[in-house]
């Protein structure tokens, strides 16, 4: 069971959140946190990649100089992978780097990600995060007051908010998620993890019904 200081605005202590990472993930799988993240990466490739193979360069076909009597190796045209200004022995291609994982697997890999980061304490939870208009400034007051300034950080807060998001754009090496937007990746790419207490509520309320849901398909697939 992890007890997480739950913090205000000004960084003191306001109370504590108990949670179990069980809750979220029964164990962490290592080799699905990397299937997982090796997928999210490969979608990220544009796969636009192009190199001329020896037949699209310029250049004559004729053969360089005769077969034998020269001294020197046998050669063919300019055009060669082995001369400089041939074309690619092996050119490449554009091709689509993107495949899917099934989507429940995708699930578990995402509350691992995160059950992962409250067992090594790199989350840090925060009662509310609010604006009336976007604040830069009021953010990095905040991040800095939990001394969380300097570390690659990701902000989870329960559902998109407009003024928080303009708020956290701008700041270097940090990024913004609501819940519906975390997978392995985003999760495990920071270093700290900054959640709102609904956030946190609502990742676990949706473990709660996965895992409910995976034991009724268990006991009716037993029927």
């Amino acid at each position: 069971m992890a007890s997480l200081t739950v913090y205000d605005r000004s960084g003191k202590s306001v109370g504590s959140y108990d949670i179990d990472p069980t809750d979220l993930a029964p164990r962490i799988n290592k080799q699905l946190l990397h299937d997982a993240v090796v997928m999210y990466q490969s979608n990220l490739r544009l796969g636009t990649a192009r190199t001329k193979s020896r037949a699209e360069v310029a250049g004559s076909t004729k053969k360089m100089y005769r077969q034998k009597g020269t001294g020197n190796a046998r050669a063919g045209s300019r055009r060669s992978g082995i001369r400089v200004g041939g074309g690619h022995i092996f050119a490449k291609r554009p091709r689509d780097w993107v495949y899917r994982l099934p989507r429940k697997a995708l699930q578990l890999a995402t509350r691992m990600a995160l059950a992962a980061k409250l067992r090594d304490g790199e989350v840090t939870l925060i009662d509310d995060l609010k604006f009336d208009a976007p604040k830069t400034k009021d953010m990095a007051t905040i991040i800095k007051a939990l001394n969380l300034t300097g570390k690659r950080l990701l902000v989870a807060t329960a559902a998109h908010d407009v003024n928080v998001y303009k708020s956290v754009r701008n700041i270097e090496r940090v990024s913004i998620s609501p819940v519906g937007g975390l997978n392995a990746l985003v999760l495990l790419q920071p270093s700290r993890v900054l959640m709102t207490k609904a956030a946190i509520e609502a990742v676990r309320s949706a473990a709660g019904e996965k895992s409910g849901g995976e034991k009724a398909d268990a006991k009716a697939a037993k029927k």
